[in-house]
């Protein structure tokens, strides 16, 4: 499968998932952890058909889980939470949230997309130059930088869980950030 359907395909489907389990106020709840941990297990039983190891195909496939963690901490702060006056945690996602994890997940698409159809013989030439085994270590970093980002926010939402179970109930006062 081409780098551009691979990003399409495993960023459209995170996309769905994260979105329809963030937006709004949603309770923290395993199941709605799991449901995160699952659709990246499936990512990759679909999408990663090797772990390419030579040459910097490594870094790269690195780069692309950096990339991904980042991201990710860059969208928890958009994440806010709080606990209700029902004693269960709470996140609120808006609009800036939405538009964070669109523009990345379109980003990825883009640039596959531009990989095959307008800056092909570039990428191939920096395959050559840095020494990068070719599709698969690049699809790999696509879908290496999704799932980072999914597990990111999945931990940060462990950790905004945890931390607020044990804080007062309130009406929406005890958000926390990050």
């Amino acid at each position: 499968m081409s780098p551009f359907l691979t990003a399409l395909i495993a960023s459209g489907v995170i996309l769905v998932i994260i979105l329809s389990t963030d937006l709004g106020t949603r309770q923290i709840t395993s199941m709605r952890l799991l449901r995160s941990i699952i659709a990246i297990a499936v990512v990759l039983a679909l999408f990663v058909r090797s772990l390419p190891l030579d040459g910097n195909d490594p870094w790269l496939q690195l780069a692309g889980i950096g990339a991904g963690i980042l991201c990710g901490l860059i969208a928890v702060p958009l994440l806010p939470a709080h606990r209700g006056s029902d004693g269960n945690v709470y996140t609120r996602g808006g609009a800036a949230y939405a538009i964070l994890w669109t523009l990345v997940s379109a980003s990825r698409v883009l640039f596959a997309y531009g990989s095959e159809h307008w800056f092909g013989q570039d990428v191939i030439m920096f395959s050559i130059e840095n020494k990068l085994s070719g599709q698969d270590v690049y699809s790999n970093a696509f879908v290496f930088m999704a799932l980072a980002m999914v597990l990111t926010r999945t931990g940060v939402l462990l950790v905004k869980r945890r931390r607020l179970q044990g804080a007062p109930a309130s009406t929406n006062e005890n958000f926390v950030d990050a």
